[in-house]
């Protein structure tokens, strides 16, 4: 009876206080949410500027106006924009970007979560169970094997595959090819649609964390009176909190995925093979989808930029307080200063304490010059000499230059797509072409760079071809680049 009550009390509190359960329970909800989903999610749009979405909103409330009565939806766009924004409904977020003033809106993952179950009510054409059946396989065996500790067993398991893929080959040379049934096509792209589609939803709901983060922040800092080293303490222990979950230990393994050029590419090339497929075809499919990525990369910029607000927030906390801190100190100086002007012609009676300077003089040990031998020229005794001049000089003018910006923008653009590269995979993906000064000018730049190591107990050979066609080889300690 107890577990009842307190379920129900949970229930009712939800019904009041939840986003998602006040859009379904508001009186105009299926107003509200045909054009949300018609405006967000329908496009797959991550966020949309006030005056476009005030003129698509005035086009939906016009068509529902001829079909409803004039007197059906009263209050104009901009009216109903602000109520769906205000913190008593929160069904819309709006905010300011950083590169513009006009004001923008998003939906929040509870506005997008009531859509979502909304639309899943009404009943679909084709249920297709085959692709989830096989997707749940294949995480039951991704699972099984990547927590399998036992070198056999994992061993065995990859024979098993070869031999499947064996199989599947000499098949193919002997003409037997087995290709999909437009069923089949069908049943995985509108699964992958669908999944492709929850991603921005997802990315919303790991924005909205940090977003709550930083509101709780902004609000503890406002009302803190304690030191400053136990708010830093709660503050950063309460974001890593959010960093080393499961959710954002899944949202950086995504976002490190996404970035390399190499999957973004791949990710282009499946999505138009795949559209082009005649019963993708037969589907009509949203040709966004084409890229969905993209979108996915301006959303994940978005909650990247929350996480650098929350940082710069910390930043501008710790500047204040250190201003405030040295304002009390001069307050402090100032008001010993008046003090000492005050009683400077009458002073008090007794002993008075004397000193000899008014600050302690600081001599460091280690600003002390060491002592070194002066250096006595020698100096010969002679008459010059006029030497030969009959010799070739063009050494000393053939000298050739290295760009070191050249040559960082190349460890930068190869680091976009892996965490590190060593010198002898950077010079086979730009071969040296001005031989060993190129050589040196590497180990230059990794001396200079922090995050580069340079092995001594290990070796690497780079080689190239001279000008006179001759090949050149230098064995080098073992150089890496970190991203």
């Amino acid at each position: 009876m107890a577990d009842f009550a307190l379920a129900y009390d949970s229930l009712e509190s939800l019904r009041r206080v939840h986003p998602a359960w006040r859009l379904l329970a508001a009186d105009h909800a299926p107003f509200i949410v045909g054009f949300l989903h018609r405006a967000f999610i329908e496009p797959n749009v991550r966020s949309l500027p006030e005056q476009e979405i005030l003129t698509r909103l005035e086009d939906h409330l016009f068509h529902l106006r001829e079909r409803k009565g004039g007197e059906a939806f009263k209050r104009s766009a901009k009216e109903y924009l602000d109520d769906w924004s205000s913190s008593g409904r929160a069904w819309l977020r709006k905010y300011y970007p950083p590169e513009g003033d006009e004001p923008h809106f998003d939906l929040t993952p509870a506005t997008e979560k009531a859509i979502e179950w909304v639309m899943g009510l009404s009943q679909k054409q084709f249920v297709g169970t085959e692709s989830r059946l096989m997707t749940v396989f294949e995480l039951l065996r991704q699972l099984a094997e990547g927590t399998q500790e036992d070198p056999e067993t994992r061993i065995a398991e990859l024979e098993k595959r070869r031999d499947r893929i064996d199989e599947d080959i000499r098949s193919i040379r002997e003409g037997r090819m087995s290709v999909m049934e437009p069923t089949q096509v069908r049943d995985r792209f509108l699964q992958m649609a669908a999944t492709a589609r929850g991603l921005l939803g997802d990315f919303r709901e790991v924005e909205q964390n940090f977003r709550d983060l930083d509101r709780s922040v902004r609000d503890r800092i406002a009302t803190w009176d304690g030191s400053k080293g136990s708010l830093l303490q709660d503050v950063f222990g309460a974001s890593d909190a959010i960093r080393d979950s499961d959710q954002g230990r899944s949202f950086q393994a995504f976002w490190d995925f996404l970035m390399s050029p190499a999957r973004q590419e791949e990710l282009t090339s499946l999505l138009e093979t795949v559209l082009a497929l005649p019963p993708v075809e037969e589907l009509r499919p949203d040709r966004r989808l084409l890229k969905v990525h993209f979108d996915w990369l301006q959303a994940g910029e978005q909650a990247q930029r929350t996480v650098a607000r929350l940082s710069s927030q910390l930043r501008r906390y710790l500047d204040d307080q250190a201003a405030l801190e040295n304002r009390r100190i001069m307050q402090l100086l100032k008001s010993i200063e008046q003090h000492a002007v005050a009683v400077r012609d009458m002073p008090p009676a007794g002993d008075w304490m004397e000193i000899d300077e008014p600050a302690p003089t600081v001599g460091i040990s280690l600003d002390r010059p060491l002592y070194s031998l002066p250096l006595k020229p020698m100096i010969l005794d002679g008459d010059l000499q006029s030497g030969d001049g009959a010799f070739a000089a063009d050494a000393l003018f053939d000298r050739k230059y290295v760009d070191k910006e050249a040559l960082k923008a190349r460890i930068r653009k190869l680091l976009q797509a892996k965490s590190q590269i060593t010198l002898e995979e950077l010079v086979a993906a730009f071969p040296l072409e001005l031989g060993l000064s190129e050589v040196i000018a590497y180990l230059s730049l990794a001396a200079e760079d922090r995050g580069a190591v340079i092995d001594d107990t290990a070796h690497q050979s780079l080689a190239w071809t001279d000008a006179a066609g001759t090949t050149r080889e230098a064995v080098l300690p073992f150089v890496t680049f970190h991203r």
